[in-house]
Formats: structure tokens, sequence, C-alpha cells
């Protein structure tokens, strides 16, 4: 994935159910941040010229994460997802992180399913936190 890949990323994002999005975190120059810090780790699909999936992963050095995993409805159920998420980890794994994680909103059960099938685990030892710096409006 490159910034150049963002309108179409982005329209995919806000068609997607459950998919949460953030005014900074998520704009133009939130996401080729997110590219720049961690390049060759986030994936597009395209079929017929077009975006029909794509996967943000990156890594702090330590741990990986995974995020905004998405494929068009009318491509859902195809092994699309499952190949985004392969290359993703492949290419966290080869640069020595040792663990990935990701977060699935509640409420979430086709993506929680969807996760489940790829090998990623519920925890339920931990309680998310975090602290917004910046307010966001949703997208």
């Amino acid at each position: 994935m490159t910034k150049d890949d963002y309108d179409e990323a982005a329209a995919l994002w806000k068609a997607t159910p459950h998919m949460g999005l953030g005014s900074g975190d998520d704009s133009r120059e939130g996401v080729a941040r997110y590219l720049e810090r961690n390049p060759g780790t986030s994936f597009v699909a395209v079929e017929d010229g077009r975006v029909i999936g794509t996967i943000l992963g990156g890594h702090d050095g330590r741990r990986g994460f995974l995020y905004h995993t998405a494929v068009a409805e009318e491509r859902q159920g195809r092994g699309v997802g499952r190949e985004l998420v392969a290359a993703a980890v492949e290419a966290i794994r080869r640069q020595g992180v040792c663990k990935i994680g990701l977060l699935v909103y509640a409420g979430n059960d086709a993506g929680a399913a969807f996760w489940e099938k790829e090998g990623f685990g519920a925890r339920g030892d931990l309680s998310y936190r975090d602290l917004v710096l910046v307010p966001q409006e949703k997208m």
C-alpha cells in the first residue's frame, strides 16, 4: 500500500460496517505517516484496477499490530482477506517481530469470527485503554 491508494482505501473503509475511523489518524496525512513509519507491511488487493481490500500492518520493533483490514462486500468469502493477512503477517515476521495484535469492536461478530479463523484468539486477561491526545471527529 502506498499513500496513492488512500482515496480508494478510505472509501472502502467508510463503506465497511464496524470500521472505526477518526479524522486525525485516518486522514490522508495520518495514513501517509503510518505508511512511512512502517514501509512494506501494509497492502491493498486490486481487481480490475480497483482497490477491493486493505490491511495496515506495522510494528514498534517489539509487537506488531494490524489495522483497517477490509474487503469489499461483493468480494468477501473469496480469500482476499486471508491473503492480505498472510502478506502483512509475513512482512512483519521478516522484521523479527514475534507477536501481532489487533482490535475488533464489540458486536462485530463477523469480524471476530474472521480473526478466529485466521488464528487470532481473544484475550480475556486484558482491558484496552487509551489516552486521547487530540480529539478526533468520526469520519
